[in-house]
């Protein structure tokens, strides 16, 4: 099931969040990992929309943050990767709130794999990211549903 999620889930926002970056996320250094939580946790959950999936025994394991047509935040709990968890928030996204872009860290193959698969394309690429870190970004679009 997926929901609308609240400053109450938060902690299980951000406790998904670290272990899906962990997991992923080997190109940041540490203290990126900690610059981002704060960053993330302390403004950007606050500008998004937040949805999460919510298990069979009703534990969040997946959220997605959307803003206007893009996709700013999708992470699954680790422990929960390629059970189909993305997939869901990703068509949820885009069929239910017209998502239709998404950035994506280009060191992160997997996930540019994941979202190619889904029918988005690259578009458009940036040397850095928000914060000014040296991790390229890659800017998606959705050019067909086949697979959401």
């Amino acid at each position: 099931m997926i929901r609308s999620l609240a400053n109450d889930d938060y902690a299980r926002v951000m406790e998904i969040w670290e272990r899906a970056v962990r997991a992923t996320h080997h190109f940041l250094k540490e203290e990126d990992i900690l610059q981002y939580k704060e960053l993330i946790y302390n403004k950007y959950l606050d500008l998004v929309d937040l949805y999460g999936f919510v298990d069979e025994k009703g534990v969040l394991s997946g959220f997605v943050g959307i803003s206007g047509e893009a996709i700013q935040l999708l992470f699954v709990d680790a422990n929960k990767r390629g059970t189909g968890v993305g997939k869901r928030l990703v068509a949820y996204a885009v069929r239910e709130k017209g998502s239709k872009t998404v950035d994506v860290n280009e060191q992160n193959q997997q996930a540019v794999r994941f979202y190619e698969h889904l029918g988005f394309v690259t578009t458009g690429r940036f040397p850095v990211d928000d914060a000014g870190k040296p991790y390229p970004i890659l800017s998606m679009e959705l050019k067909t549903k086949k697979s959401v």
